[in-house]
Formats: C-alpha cells, sequence, structure tokens
C-alpha cells in the first residue's frame, strides 16, 4: 500500500504532467508539422515510427537526460544553472530553443502554486526538462516515475499534433500510444541511470524538419 506522502507525490505529478497544466504545450509540434508538410509522416505508421525515434534516439532522449540529471542536482543551484545553460544550447533551431524555454518558464510559474525553495535555486531561463526534473525530485516523486510521466505526457502531445494535422485519427492515435508503452518504460529506466555523457541524437530528418520549420508560411504549431 502506498503511503499518503508517496499518493500526494503521484497527485502533483500527474497534475503537472496533465495536458490541463497551464505551459502551452499544445502549440509545439517540435518539428512535426514540418515533416507533415514534406511527407515524412503521412500515416499513423509513419507518426509512430517518428515519434519512437524521437523517444530513442532524439530530443526526447535528451529531455529525458537532462530531466534524470536535474533531479540528482535538484538542491545544486550552480549545477542547475550550469544544466539549463547546456539544455538551452542543445536546442537544435531557434523554435526548439524558445518551445523549451517557453514551456520551462510556464512551468515554474504555475508550479509554484506548490511553494518550495527549489524555485529558488532554478534560474529563469530554464528548460522544460531542467524544470520538470528538479521540481518533481524537490516534492519527492521518484526520477524515474518523474521521467515515465514526462514522456508519456510528450508522445500524447505528440500524437494530439498528429491528428490535429490530419495524420490519423483519435482510435489509431491511442494505438500509438499503447505501442509505445513499453519503449517508454525501457527509455525511463534508462534514462534514470544516465549522465550527461550520455547526450545525443541521430534523428537528422527531425532536426531539418524542426528548422524549415521556422519559414513555414502556413502553419498551426509555432515549432
Amino acid at each position: 500500500m502506498s503511503s499518503p506522502g508517496e499518493t500526494q507525490s503521484l497527485l502533483r505529478l500527474m497534475t503537472w504532467l496533465s495536458p490541463a497544466f497551464p505551459v502551452g504545450g499544445f502549440a509545439y509540434s517540435s518539428g512535426l508539422e514540418r515533416a507533415v508538410h514534406d511527407r515524412l509522416v503521412t500515416d499513423a505508421e509513419g507518426l509512430r515510427g517518428w515519434l519512437s525515434a524521437t523517444l530513442e534516439a532524439g530530443t526526447l532522449w535528451n529531455d529525458a537526460v537532462l530531466l534524470a540529471t536535474a533531479a540528482r542536482a535538484a538542491d545544486d543551484g550552480r549545477q542547475l544553472a550550469e544544466l539549463s545553460e547546456l539544455g538551452l544550447a542543445l536546442a537544435g533551431s531557434a523554435e526548439r530553443h524558445l518551445e523549451t524555454l517557453s514551456l520551462g518558464r510556464a512551468f515554474l510559474s504555475a508550479a509554484a502554486a506548490w511553494p518550495h525553495a527549489v524555485f529558488e535555486r532554478l534560474p529563469r531561463d530554464c528548460p522544460y526538462p531542467v524544470a520538470v526534473g528538479a521540481v518533481a525530485s524537490a516534492h519527492g516523486v521518484s526520477t524515474e516515475q518523474a521521467l515515465a510521466a514526462f514522456l508519456h505526457a510528450a508522445l500524447s502531445q505528440g500524437i494530439s499534433a498528429g491528428i490535429r494535422l490530419g495524420v490519423c485519427g483519435q482510435q489509431k492515435g491511442v494505438k500509438i500510444l499503447a505501442d509505445l508503452e513499453a519503449r517508454v518504460s525501457a527509455v525511463a529506466e534508462l534514462a534514470a541511470a544516465s549522465t550527461l555523457d550520455d547526450l545525443g541524437t541521430s534523428t537528422i530528418q527531425a532536426d531539418i524538419a524542426s528548422m524549415r520549420h521556422e519559414t513555414q508560411h502556413s502553419r498551426l504549431f509555432r515549432s
């Protein structure tokens, strides 16, 4: 049986990574809109492959490593500041930089409803995964749980974007999320034991799509 403290931490994590939490994640597609425009992603199977690659070898993997590192450094303001600078420097395009910075700022502003000294240690310009990792750890959430919830929320947002872009319907979107469940668990476990030496991506097409999105004339999303 879970203790009252564990249940409370879980409820907070669910709130912070809920689609209703006011961070504005619905406005971003992390380059997916351009991939659809360029017909790199045309159907549900393509969306599943795109999200899977992002999870295991793309920006989501780097975000997971940053989150885990921030969780371990939650009591050290200097480390959090250095990690935030690194996280922002890793953004592969201007819009990805805007995305992680805007979400990070919005998350810290909204999560301040649960007061904690960790907010004083975090810099104002804080990338989203660093903010989530530090705040979750400070409130007693295990790193692996925070990672699983963070990755699940990111994939859910990607699927939502895919649905709005006409790539698939809701039923196939749910099937994608179910198919990726085991991979989310595996990546969360790996990332929980990761270090900054594990940072790195190999999703060149996704990086190019993110950069090309900046000059796209007609679009639904900010990245």
